[in-house]
């Protein structure tokens, strides 16, 4: 089960850091899937250190988690993610009920969220 558990959390790692990759060296092309429109070099800049500095900080996170066998980093990332699933919600309250386009992502979150308090809580009892 652990070992399992292990392999979510490294498919995670993978994903942000596709998107984190994505984000710092392609920032035109990845803002088309934030929905969003990059205005000149301040734009760009601020995709590539925003938010990819925060996948790759997730990712490096992860990382350390499973390679120093630290589970507290799967606490970190899931608290980073919360904070997002918690941005959504206040854009559903103030800019309306959720579209699919808003909802998925905030669903994605929330389970990334859960699997980590999960391999958090799970893998701290057995870290050695």
């Amino acid at each position: 089960m652990d070992m399992a558990i292990r392999i979510v959390v490294g498919a995670i790692a993978l994903l942000f850091l596709f998107m984190g990759a994505n984000l710092m060296f392609a920032p035109a092309t990845a803002a088309e899937g934030f929905a969003l429109t990059p205005i000149g070099a301040q734009g760009l800049n601020t995709l590539r250190a925003d938010l990819g500095g925060m996948f790759l900080t997730g990712t490096a996170l992860l990382i350390l988690g499973l390679v120093q066998k630290k589970s507290e980093w799967f606490l970190a990332v899931a608290v980073l993610m919360a904070i997002i699933a918690f941005g959504r919600l206040v854009g559903f309250v103030v800019d309306g009920s959720p579209s699919s386009a808003t909802l998925s992502p905030f669903v994605a979150e929330l389970v990334i969220t859960a699997i980590l308090v999960f391999a958090g809580r799970r893998l701290a009892d057995t870290a050695g």
